[in-house]
Formats: C-alpha cells, sequence, structure tokens
C-alpha cells in the first residue's frame, strides 16, 4: 500500500447570511489555502542561481533513512546516478522527480522567520575540577518517554516526557530543578565546562565539540529532551526592557550575561527546557539531526516534520543576516532537523557549520523567509478535512 503525506486543514463551512430586510447577501470568506500548495517550478524565487550540487551531497544522506520508503525508494535510487559534479544535471534531476508545492502559514500568509544554528566548541574536563563545574548530562535513566502515537494515531510525533513519582507520572524536572540538583542525575555526566551561558547556548544549538585538556576533541549531540516547553530569554529581556527585540542576538544576550553575572543564572532557569546529550564515535564528522543523518553545513534545515517531511528538499527564499542583511540566500536546502522552537508551517533554522564565523552568522540570523518543499511525484499528497 503507498504512503501518502497527508496535508490537513480545517473543514471548510460556507455560511450564506441573508438579510430580512433586503435580501442582500453577505460573500462568504475565501478558504484558506492547504499548508502545502501546489505550484509550478517558476514560483521558486531563485531557483535557477542556486547552484544545487552540496543539495544532491546532502540528500544522498537523507536516502540512507529514506531510501527504504515506498515513496522516496524509486528517487533515492536515481539520485546516486546522477552526476554530482554537474550542476545542471543536479538541477535537471531534482526538476525532473519532484513536484513542489509551496509551504503556507494557516492564515494564507507565505513568509515566516528563519533563524540559524550552528556547532559551538567548548572547552570541557572529563571530571569536575576547578573552573570546570557545569555538567552536560546524558539521558535519565529515570526519565519516561511516552509516544502518543502508539495510543492515538491522530498524535502522531507527538511524545510525552515525564517520571514516575508513587503510582503518577509527572512532568519531568526542569531546568532550573536540574540545575539546583534536585534531579537524581549523578553518575549521568557526560563531561564538565566552564561557562553556563555557553552551556545554556549549547542547549539551543543541539549539538556542540568538546575540546579536552590534551587537545582531543568529540563530538556530543542531542539524545532527548526534558519535555518542557522553550521559552526565549531573549524575549523574556525585551519585555523587562533590558535589551531591545530589534537587533536581538545570542551576542548581545551573551553580553547581558556577562555584565549581569547574579541575575543570569535566574534568567536562564526562565526557560524549563533542558537537553540531554549523548557522545559521539571520534569517526563522527558532523552532528546527525532528528532524521538521524549527518548534517551537511548551508545545506541542512530544521523545519517542524509535522508540515514538512524529514528529508524532503526544501527550497528556501530568505536574506543573509548582518552585515549582509539584504543579499539574498536563496538555495536547495533538505529538512533533516527539528527544534524545539521550530513551529509551525514557515518557519525554519538554518544550519550554518561550525566555527566562530558560522555562529557569527547564527546568532544574528533572524530573517523572513519563504520556503517550498519538494516531494517525488510519485507521492500522493492528499488535503484532508479535520
Amino acid at each position: 500500500m503507498r504512503m501518502k503525506w497527508m496535508v490537513r486543514f480545517g473543514s471548510l463551512f460556507l455560511l450564506t447570511l441573508i438579510s430580512l430586510g433586503g435580501g442582500c447577501i453577505k460573500a462568504p470568506e475565501p478558504p484558506p489555502p492547504p499548508p502545502l500548495e501546489p505550484v509550478s517550478w517558476e514560483s521558486l524565487e531563485g531557483w535557477e542561481t542556486d547552484d544545487p550540487r552540496s543539495a544532491l551531497t546532502a540528500f544522498l544522506e537523507s536516502c540512507r533513512a529514506l531510501g527504504r520508503k515506498a515513496d522516496w525508494r524509486d528517487v533515492c535510487e536515481k539520485a546516486g546516478t546522477v552526476d554530482g559534479g554537474d550542476s545542471m544535471a543536479v538541477r535537471s534531476f531534482f526538476r525532473g522527480e519532484f513536484l513542489p508545492y509551496r509551504v503556507n502559514n494557516p492564515d494564507g500568509s507565505r513568509t515566516g522567520m528563519i533563524t540559524g544554528y550552528y556547532v559551538p566548541e567548548l572547552e570541557g574536563r572529563r571530571a569536575p575540577v576547578e573552573g570546570f563545574a557545569h555538567p552536560l548530562y546524558a539521558l535519565p535513566e529515570d526519565m519516561l518517554v511516552i509516544d502518543m502515537g502508539g495510543l492515538y494515531p491522530d498524535l502522531k510525533n507527538y511524545r510525552l516526557r515525564g517520571r514516575v513519582e508513587g503510582r503518577k507520572v509527572v512532568p519531568y524536572y526542569s531546568r532550573g530543578e536540574i540545575d539546583g540538583g534536585k534531579a537524581p542525575l549523578k553518575g549521568q555526566e557526560l563531561v564538565w565546562v566552564q561557562d553556563p551561558v555557553e552551556l545554556f547556548f549549547l542547549h539551543i544549538q543541539g549539538s556542540g565539540r568538546i575540546r579536552l585538556e590534551n587537545g582531543d576533541r568529540f563530538l556530543v549531540s542531542y539524545a532527548d529532551q526534558n519535555g518542557h516547553p522553550y521559552r526565549s530569554i531573549g524575549k523574556i529581556l525585551a519585555n523587562r526592557g533590558e535589551l531591545p527585540l530589534e537587533g536581538m542576538s545570542m551576542q548581545k544576550i551573551r553580553q547581558w550575561a556577562i555584565d549581569n553575572p547574579e541575575r543570569a543564572k535566574s534568567l536562564l532557569a526562565e526557560n524549563p527546557s533542558y537537553i540531554f546529550f549523548r557522545e559521539l564515535p571520534p569517526e563522527v564528522q558532523s552532528p546527525p539531526g532528528a532524521l538521524g543523518v549527518p548534517l551537511t553545513a548551508e545545506r541542512s534545515l530544521a523545519v517542524d516534520r509535522r508540515v514538512i517531511p524529514l528529508g524532503a528538499p526544501v527550497f528556501l527564499s530568505t536574506t543573509r543576516p548582518w552585515p549582509e542583511n539584504e543579499t539574498p540566500l536563496q538555495r536547495l536546502m533538505v529538512a533533516q532537523d527539528t527544534g524545539g522552537a521550530i513551529k509551525g508551517a514557515v518557519r525554519a533554522d538554518f544550519f550554518w557549520g561550525f566555527g566562530h564565523e558560522a555562529g557569527e552568522l547564527a546568532g544574528r540570523m533572524k530573517q523572513d523567509g519563504k520556503m517550498w518543499v519538494l516531494l517525488p511525484k510519485n507521492m500522493e499528497v492528499v488535503v484532508a478535512d479535520n
């Protein structure tokens, strides 16, 4: 039986109001477009100017996870036969094997927020020593993960996290409780780092590289999350008048924390979401995203998987962050990751890669953007009522 990608939107009820006095008819409101709307290739802004060769490399990584699925098997096999050094051949492959769908917001708008993320590098120690007192934790042994899709098919991709207290399942510990020592996590430490603010940003990025005293380096990657909602500390600072919302960036938040060390700890606790990590083998050169395949710098995208299927190519039209704010950034990406703050249809996180320059770009990226998802021609896209 062929798999279907379900595009859901609210049932449409047309109400015709007739005035008793004059018999006037009020025109019904037009229905909102579906989340994924079929369009022509000419609708993709900048499609012909992008060099998609590295996008094919990223898509072939996706095929390691998608290749066994019926809707993706054929297109993944064909992707492996394309001359990856010929940009025209690569573009022809995507245009010949896929159909484009514009991503729409529930209100019918086509523009959303595009942010960026990267892989930071932190100095670390295998044991808590002077100056290294803040641990990265592995997945807690007492945390339950309940897959709601196994109980209720309509809740596919929803998971609950919690812990057992007596005979009840209660929420898992929040960030403030974990940092305050209330969670039984002794023995779950992977490594200790120096700066709690840098550790906080590592949580937001979802992966990082740790440099040990002897010069060895290894990657840590997202293992799971405590189930609490993500709260933006940038918005909290803006709401309090501490920093202007306009131009908010990771760099400005970091500087505020340096200037206000006593208040920084309580500020971090206001984001109750907490990330647990796993250490990757030394041979892994790039962290895997939610799809389970290595991310590709400037070609991997984090999306809301409830709207865009993981592994799918996505054409993105946005602009580069400061200092080249008006320079178009229009390229073929691949949806290979998710994120706690990445919720909604036209909403994505752009993976910039490793190092200081990537961090500068990621930390300042908060751009308007449009998105088109490419789905295989043989995939049946069904528009279904709720």
